[in-house]
Parts: structure tokens; C-alpha cells; sequence
């Protein structure tokens, strides 16, 4: 009875393995085939309402760029619909509109797929082009010479922002000991979204270093970082080794330099679940596709925020609804590729630097974690095993903080107790 049961279990995850494949290739198949006719649908839209259009990365190659840390990742996609030739007439199509296209008009801020509210567009008001950032001080004001013992700079992820961190862990610090910072990063929450911008790994650093780094004049600071973010922690800290007193990783997408194979199938291979999955493949792989879905959902989040209340009878939205528009597709893309694909690369020099400067590194990570493969915590401890790693038991990709908020926070103050 027992043989019996236990085939059954055996038939049934072969059978689910097998409809889920097969689920997957229809599905990618379909968003491929869209993918590359709304490359020429938005290639005219930008032309009719913008009096020109940005070139895409469809058929672009990667010499096309003199930006050494732009990731390859955003040329060599694979498009089976793209591979068969379709846009064989469409290239022609582009460029015979291209030869007849009028002189280039001037760079609007704004494009007309993302929202031009007031809300969305409060970082322009920014002349300096500075972060907006959180800072949790303590210190009394009128006491200009008494520095708080410790100052710790917050890095979010993904589609995230300051909010990440403000409404979970902040208030469980202890009071009078830290001042806190908590950023967000370039293209995300209030922080400016510029155009122009290819939101490299550099790019991210410097914009911390300028809005954060500098103006508080830090002579030494904690860096805590989760999933992405845990990229741009790194390169941070490496180049300000000689003060950084210790980095913390939650859920880190680390992918060491040796490995073979496509970064990008790695870090966000084409699969329908989980959910959060599925949809940092599409917005990895699909660049057009991924521009309508912030079209549908960014451009018009008063409505959905509209319903919501609604539906729900709440005044305010919760924060994790609010930060998934609080971004442009042009930064969402260029931040997936150039931070998470391109800087992974960068991860082991970042990492030889810290070792060999002696700063505390200290990396966690639920074991129920589906964005962030588990072994990424393995591969850095095998890789460097002066990193401390601690798995949390039944804690996913953000429960590992939001699900245990006072641990998490106890257990920073900890690491940073144990720094000199």
C-alpha cells in the first residue's frame, strides 16, 4: 500500500513537471511572438508621439556601446519568433523610416507610456539630482558635536524602495546608537528617474556616494542590503573598504564569475512559477513586453490605486503595492540588466576586497527562498569562506525580514556589535 502511495506521489510530480514544461513553452513561445511585433508597434508610437524613437535593444549588438558596464545580456536574447526571421521586414520597415525621419527632436523626460503625475514626477523639483533618502537620526540636533556611535546605509531591491526597510525593521533599532539611512536607489521610490541614464552599477554607486556618502560626511558606516541591492552594497563597499565597517546580505543574487552559461538564464530563467518569477522573466527577457505592462500598470496607478480603495475600503495603499509602479520601465530594464546580469561579474573582485581588508561580511538567506537560488549562499561561502552565512528556516525571499522584524533587527545590531 505504501509502494503504491509512494508511486502515485512520484507520477503525479512527474506528470505536474511535465505540464508545467509544457505550459512554459506555449506561454514563452506566445510572449515571443508579441515581443518582436511590438518592437515595431512602439518603434511608431515613439515617432507619431514623441517626433522620434529610441532605439531598443532587439537586433542592437553590444560593440554598439563605449559603456564597458553596460551587461551584454540586454543584446543576446533569444526570440524564437525573432530567430525565424519575422523581423526580417520589419528591420527594413524601421529603416526606411529612419532615412526619411526629420531631425531629432529634444529628449522629453518623460515618455508618453510612463506616468507624468506629480507624484511620479516630484524628483525633478531635485536640481542636485540627489537620492531621496530616509535618514532615522537620533542625534540630538542642537548638539553639534556628539556623532552617533554607528551610521548604517540601507540598500532595497528590485522594484523596491525605502519602504522596505522604514516599515519593517527601523523601528525596532535602539534608540541613540545609529543613524540610519535608507535610500532610493536610482530609478525607484522618489529618486530621480532619468532618460539618459543606463543605470549601471557605477551609476548606483556614485548616486550614493553623492546623496548619502558625502553630504553626511561618513567616516565610517554598516552597509544592509537585500536581493539586488546586495550587488550595488558590494561595489559600495569596495571602493570605500578602508571604512566600511561591516556588509550584511539578505538573499543575495550571486553568480560567481567561473560559472559557464547565460547569466541572465541563471539569475531569471523562463519559468511560470512562482509568480514573482514569472514576472522577472518577462520583464528580463521581453524588453517591449515588459514596457506595456508598466504602461498598463505605472502610467495608470491612480486607477488601480482607485480600485483598490475600493474593493478593499482602506484609505491609504500598502507600501508593497506602491512601490511596484514607482519606477520607469527605462530604469526597471537597465537596472535588471546592468545590476543584477552585468555587475554580477564584478561580485567576486568586490568580495576579494572586503576579505582582504578585513571587513566583516555576514550573509542571510531564507531556505524557502524561489527568487534567489539557494546555492548562490553556498557558492559565496565555498568561494570565500571568511563569509559568514546564516540560513533562516522557513523564511522565503522577503519574510527572511519582514516575516521576523525584531530578530532581524536584533541580529544587525549583533554584527555590528562585534565590529571594531
Amino acid at each position: 500500500m505504501s509502494y503504491l502511495a509512494i508511486s502515485t506521489k512520484k507520477w503525479a510530480r512527474k506528470s505536474g513537471t511535465a505540464i508545467h514544461a509544457a505550459l512554459s513553452l506555449i506561454i514563452f513561445f506566445f510572449l515571443d511572438i508579441t515581443d518582436a511585433i511590438l518592437c515595431v508597434v512602439y518603434e511608431l508610437l515613439d515617432e507619431i508621439l514623441e517626433g522620434n524613437s529610441q532605439s531598443c535593444y532587439c537586433n542592437a549588438s553590444p560593440h554598439t556601446t563605449c559603456e564597458n558596464a553596460v551587461s551584454e545580456t540586454m543584446f543576446r536574447r533569444r526570440n524564437v519568433f525573432r530567430e525565424m526571421g519575422f523581423l526580417g521586414f520589419a528591420r527594413k520597415f524601421k529603416l526606411s523610416r529612419r532615412m526619411g525621419k526629420s531631425k531629432k527632436t529634444h529628449e522629453l523626460v518623460n515618455r508618453w507610456s510612463d506616468c507624468g503625475c506629480q507624484s511620479c514626477n516630484s524628483w525633478r523639483k531635485n536640481e542636485a539630482g540627489n537620492l531621496h533618502v530616509v535618514v532615522k537620526d537620533s542625534t540630538p540636533q542642537e548638539d553639534s558635536v556628539q556623532e552617533p556611535s554607528e551610521n548604517v546605509i540601507f540598500i532595497h531591491g528590485f522594484m523596491g524602495s525605502s519602504y522596505f526597510w522604514t516599515e519593517t525593521v527601523f523601528e525596532h533599532f535602539e534608540k541613540d546608537r545609529y543613524r540610519l539611512f535608507a535610500v532610493d536607489l536610482l530609478g525607484f521610490g522618489e529618486s530621480p528617474k532619468p532618460r539618459d541614464s543606463l543605470y549601471t552599477l557605477r551609476e548606483h554607486v556614485e548616486a550614493i556616494e553623492r546623496s548619502v556618502v558625502k553630504p553626511y560626511q561618513l567616516g565610517s558606516f554598516h552597509v544592509v542590503a537585500h536581493s539586488m541591492g546586495c550587488l550595488i552594497a558590494l561595489a559600495l563597499a569596495a571602493k570605500h573598504s578602508t571604512v566600511v565597517k561591516s556588509v550584511t546580505l539578505v538573499a543575495p543574487p550571486y553568480f560567481p564569475s567561473s560559472l559557464e552559461g547565460s547569466v541572465l538564464t541563471r539569475i531569471a530563467g523562463k519559468r511560470l512559477w512562482p509568480p514573482l518569477a514569472f514576472g522577472t522573466a518577462v520583464m528580463s527577457w521581453y524588453e517591449h513586453v515588459g514596457r506595456c505592462v508598466c504602461f498598463i500598470v505605472c502610467k495608470h496607478h491612480k486607477i488601480w490605486e482607485w480600485l483598490i480603495k475600493l474593493c478593499t475600503g482602506k484609505r491609504e495603499i500598502p507600501w508593497k503595492i506602491k512601490d511596484i509602479t514607482r519606477h520607469t520601465h527605462h530604469s526597471a530594464w537597465h537596472s535588471m540588466h546592468n545590476v543584477i546580469c552585468g555587475a554580477s561579474k564584478f561580485a567576486d573582485e568586490h568580495l576579494e576586497t572586503l576579505v582582504n581588508s578585513g571587513v566583516k561580511i555576514h550573509l542571510m538567506q531564507g531556505d524557502s527562498d524561489e527568487i534567489v537560488p539557494l546555492h548562490c549562499s553556498g557558492d559565496m561561502k565555498r568561494n570565500f569562506p571568511a563569509v559568514e552565512v546564516e540560513i533562516v528556516v522557513g523564511a522565503d525571499h522577503e519574510s527572511v525580514i519582514g516575516g521576523r522584524r525584531e530578530e532581524f533587527a536584533n541580529e544587525l545590531e549583533s554584527i555590528w556589535g562585534t565590529c571594531s
